[in-house]
């Protein structure tokens, strides 16, 4: 079988790759093995070069493109004010005036300018255009009667729901708040297209020169892919800049390359897979991830399934946080499935949904994974996923979100330890949160202690020194007769910040004066600490989550309210 072979390459390759495998799965459920398949290395993708050159690359492109981003477009949202407006149109108490906001926004959101350059470049090819043409006339307005109200937008809806308006509609929030963020300055997003037929423009810029291009033999060319290696003719090169922070504008800035003489060009194959790009990542909250594996493409595509994922348009800030969350969490498993033997770096991309944001990089490396996979770790960070936010003021910190990109960062947990046993002062529920990421920190810390024997050795030393901290306590709030530890904040508060500092003299100055109060014997593992900082630190959080509240009884984490 003649096959084009679509190799693995850098992140923005990849999620082309995964943007193509989801039309070729979800969209158009072309037959695997037959029309396409992956090689037996997994290290590509392979097209059937007589299923490449009858497929409609412009039509499979818009239908994935209006599938996957509806969810997340103002489109869906208009659709849903209108049926939220008719289903109380009819009831007795009903008030126009109530619905002024909503009116108001399928008003602005309707008329907007992409919209109205959408239905220009479409019109002729509608069944229904009064509606529109009706609202451009006159918006909807709150003083009008509730019957024209109710007619106008059903005819609105039955006119937004034509195939053609829904994917032009679609099409015109992506392109300028989705699409954008990834590439630019060509085809569709070329300002001086705006008003045109977006399918033609695409057509005549990724399409046909895509099956142009696998007709031919190129046997006798010069000018090379940069990315897949295979040759080009000059009128088929295609300039990687209009890929957003990856080039710069290379008809004007030439300096950088050999007697200014520009090489840095693609096929028409790997330029129609990075125009995929934006269907490769996933819209999690604020923010577009992806999962760079180039271990093999079945780990690739796992690591960025498209389902299970909600409008962000409906979500409050503290639900967006938790759904990212839960990816980290759901990606991490699937991280940990893979063999680690052979395996390089992985990366997780991010970028922002705002205009000037940029991508941000992380790299899981083996010894991460490695750190993840310990079942104490694990345990811990599953405790963090059920209840992951922690309200700070007015703001929620995502714990768990925090502790796992600590951990992706080689950054330790104490930070965010400190902050959370500061809010524990005012909130005694956070204690046990605050445990859970004491716990990940100290079993990071003897990771690669080289048996299990000796790190549950020093993990118990640890704990007993909280379970010391919990037993003066108890001793304070009996001696002032009272469970309200109101009376022991101060104490908990100067010990917090000599801990935060490292300084390990003032800290004991403040022990052994607490201890003075009482009865009880000041623990001898605070005499090893001193003049060590790692085993300080260990010792002096495991001391205070137990002043906090926090200690073990019957295998079960306690927390004293």
């Amino acid at each position: 079988m003649d096959r084009i072979v679509i190799n693995l390459g850098d992140f923005l390759k990849n999620a082309g790759i995964v943007g193509l495998n989801y039309i070729l799965e979800d969209v158009i459920c072309a037959e695997k093995d037959k029309d396409y398949g992956y090689t037996p290395d997994r290290q590509a993708i392979w097209l059937s070069r007589d299923f490449a050159l009858d497929c409609d690359w412009t039509d499979v492109y818009f239908k994935a493109f209006t599938k996957y981003y509806r969810k997340h477009s103002v489109y869906q949202s208009v659709i849903h004010e209108i049926n939220s407006i008719l289903a109380v149109i009819q009831k007795d108490n009903f008030k126009l005036k109530d619905m002024k906001n909503k009116l108001k926004f399928i008003n602005d959101k309707l008329l907007s300018n992409s919209y109205k350059s959408g239905f220009v470049s479409v019109k002729d090819h509608l069944d229904m255009i009064q509606p529109y043409e009706d609202l451009q006339a006159q918006k909807l307005k709150d003083t009008m009667d509730v019957q024209e109200v109710n007619q106008r937008l059903e005819e609105l809806l039955i006119f937004l729901k034509q195939p053609i308006c829904e994917e032009t509609f679609v099409m015109k929030g992506a392109l300028y708040n989705y699409i954008n963020r990834f590439w630019g300055g060509k085809c569709f997003l070329n300002s001086k297209n705006k008003e045109k037929n977006m399918r033609e423009v695409f057509e005549a810029d990724f399409a046909v020169p895509l099956r142009e291009y696998i007709k031919k033999s190129h046997d006798k060319e010069k000018d090379i892919c940069i990315d897949c290696g295979n040759l080009i003719s000059g009128k088929e090169k295609v300039s990687i800049a209009f890929m957003k922070d990856m080039a710069d504008d290379l008809s004007r800035k030439r300096s950088a390359f050999w007697n200014c003489k520009v090489d840095a060009f693609l096929c028409p194959v790997c330029a129609y897979i990075y125009a995929l790009a934006p269907l490769g990542f996933l819209i999690i909250g604020r923010r577009y991830v992806f999962v760079n594996i180039n271990s093999d493409i079945d780990n690739l595509l796992a690591a960025n399934n498209k389902y299970g994922h909600e409008s962000i348009e409906s979500q409050k800030d503290t639900e967006k946080e938790e759904r990212y969350s839960s990816w980290i969490a759901r990606t991490i498993n699937i991280m940990l499935g893979i063999k680690t033997e052979g395996l390089s770096n992985i990366q997780v991309i991010t970028r922002g949904i705002n205009d000037t944001d940029t991508y941000t990089f992380d790299v899981i490396s083996k010894d991460v994974l490695s750190i993840l996979k310990d079942k104490g770790i694990k345990s811990s960070i599953d405790s963090l996923s059920k209840h992951p936010n922690v309200k700070r003021g007015s703001d929620y910190i995502n714990v768990h979100e925090r502790v796992i990109l600590n951990i992706l960062r080689y950054r330790s947990q104490y930070d965010l330890l400190n902050i959370l046993l500061k809010i524990a002062i005012e909130t005694n529920g956070v204690v046990y949160t605050a445990a859970n990421v004491y716990d990940v920190q100290l079993r990071t810390n003897v990771h690669n202690i080289d048996t299990d024997k000796k790190k549950g050795g020093i993990i118990m030393n640890r704990y007993s020194v909280r379970d010391r901290g919990y037993e003066l306590r108890k001793a304070l709030l009996l001696a002032k007769g009272t469970t309200d530890d109101s009376c022991i904040r101060g104490t908990v508060y100067q010990l917090l910040n000599a801990l935060f500092v490292g300084n390990a003299n003032k800290f004991m100055e403040n022990v052994l004066r607490v201890y003075c109060s009482t009865k009880l014997q000041v623990p001898n593992e605070f005499i090893e600490c001193l003049g060590d900082q790692n085993r300080f630190k260990e010792y002096g959080y495991a001391f205070l989550l137990g002043l906090q509240g926090s200690h073990y009884e019957k295998k079960e984490e306690i927390i004293n309210e």
